[in-house]
């Protein structure tokens, strides 16, 4: 009788071990976010932004559409509270608002040049992009992941105190900025 209970007791305590294991094994983790990411070759998007300055009562919102296309153009069409927009193609960062355009390099600006490599990489599924200006901290499951992005670059870091991307599957539907200084920024994502 103590034998069976022993025996009992030894196989609850094996099946204890590899359920405490198991999650271990199967732990969600970057290069499979990287994959999933990298699927979507395109994407289009409505987005709703609420920016929170400091000295400001109540948040500043805004509202349009995203959209992507591999390896490396991106738009932000703001529709609310007034038409602008922005667009990446490569190097090329094109601003328009008020009937006024602006284009310059992003190489020639290393900060917004490393936001910009923060929202491509993730797009892309570049592990390497992303991690050439931020340590990478990934949390969660497949079915709702945070991707914390801590700035290493010194001018960037000067800027941005955090980005935390947030998504399920290969899709990201949160973008949340930290800047020095207090202000933030919150997207809420909604693919068509």
């Amino acid at each position: 009788m103590i034998s069976g209970l022993k025996t009992r007791l030894e196989a609850a305590l094996l099946a204890l071990a590899l359920l405490l294991a198991a999650p271990a094994a199967w732990a969600f983790d970057l290069p499979e976010l990287m994959a999933q990411l990298a699927k979507q070759k395109s994407g289009e998007a409505n987005f709703v932004e609420e920016r929170f300055v400091r000295g400001v009562d109540g948040p500043l919102a805004s509202a349009g559409t995203l959209s992507f296309t591999a390896p490396d153009k991106l738009a932000r069409r703001t529709q609310s509270p007034r038409p602008e927009s922005m667009v990446v193609d490569g190097n090329t960062l094109t601003l328009s608002r008020a009937g006024r355009t602006r284009t310059l390099a992003l190489d020639s600006m290393p900060e917004l040049q490393g936001m910009v490599d923060a929202l491509r990489g993730t797009l892309i599924g570049d592990a390497q992009l992303l991690q050439r200006n931020f340590r990478t901290q990934l949390a969660g499951t497949q079915a709702s992941w945070t991707l914390d992005l801590q700035p290493v670059d010194s001018r960037l870091s000067a800027q941005v105190r955090s980005v935390r991307l947030s998504g399920r599957q290969g899709q990201v539907l949160g973008v949340e900025m930290e800047f020095v200084g207090g202000d933030r920024s919150v997207m809420t994502i909604s693919p068509k």
